[in-house]
């Protein structure tokens, strides 16, 4: 199963909330980040918010402690074992930031799961406060896209993912936002696409869905991720051990695919036990 790479968004994906927002409400810094919202871009202004969080006594420790109370589906962390227990390599690309991904994934014991995590870099300054950076730095130049906000373009990232794998491997990418759009036009037709449904990409797919190449599977919530998903890499493992495997997925598994026309996005049904 070396032939899969499966790329997860984080916010709303893995966990089930926007780590940005669930620190600053746990924290009572709600409001302060509403004002000052249309003054400057997101990226920035997390940042902005860390120091303004020192500035009133919070600390790492407490920041940290929120994290680990972040909400997750209880079936997001045995989806992503099985995956890689399947010999799947496991990708993070998320427009959080790489010191929240990583505590709330060490706290889950999933850390070691995945090979790489491209997300806002971030660090512990001298002063004990956390400084928030963008992946790309727009104060320099412009990544050239205009689906994606000024500090991320997930689709570059996508693209340099692609452009680094060996053989004929398939991604599945998994995401809820409008940050997952961009990257979903950079998949092939032999990858698969698997958008939240009634979430910000599901929206976006649904006004055009052939301008994605990849087939298209839905889910709703952390028990469907898991079974769409673990559906999917191995109707996959089958393709790879048999060249007349779509007659055998078709009858045991199934798996539903999108129409040709893909006016509309199925259900993945169980796998037979």
């Amino acid at each position: 199963m070396a032939g899969i790479v499966v790329i997860f968004d984080f916010d709303k994906t893995i966990i089930d909330c926007d780590s940005d927002n669930w620190v600053l409400d746990e924290l009572g810094f709600t409001d302060l980040f509403n004002q000052l919202l249309p003054t400057m871009p997101w990226n920035p202004l997390m940042d902005k918010m860390m120091k303004e969080l020192h500035a009133q006594g919070k600390t790492i420790d407490d920041i940290v402690e929120v994290l680990k109370r972040a909400p997750i589906h209880p079936r997001i962390v045995p989806a992503i074992k099985a995956a890689h227990a399947l010999g799947c390599e496991l990708r993070v690309v998320s427009d959080a930031n790489m010191f929240f991904i990583e505590t709330i994934l060490e706290h889950l014991g999933l850390r070691e799961y995945f090979s790489e995590i491209d997300s806002n870099p971030s660090f512990v300054d001298e002063e004990e406060k956390l400084r928030i950076f963008p992946y790309h730095d727009f104060t320099e130049s412009s990544h050239g896209c205009n689906l994606c906000p000024p500090n991320m373009c997930k689709g570059r990232v996508i693209e340099r993912i692609q452009a680094s794998l060996e053989g004929k491997k398939k991604i599945i990418y998994l995401g809820d936002g409008s940050g997952d759009y961009c990257p979903g036009l950079k998949l092939g037709e032999a990858d698969y696409m698997m958008p939240r449904k009634n979430y910000p990409v599901w929206d976006l797919i649904c006004r055009n869905p052939m301008l994605i190449k990849a087939e298209i599977y839905e889910w709703t919530d952390g028990e469907e991720l898991e079974k769409v998903l673990l559906q999917l890499i191995n109707m996959i493992s089958l393709e790879e051990d048999d060249a007349n495997s779509s007659q055998f997925i078709s009858v045991d598994c199934k798996l539903q695919t999108m129409s040709a026309s893909k006016n509309a996005f199925p259900h993945a049904l169980p796998v037979p036990q």
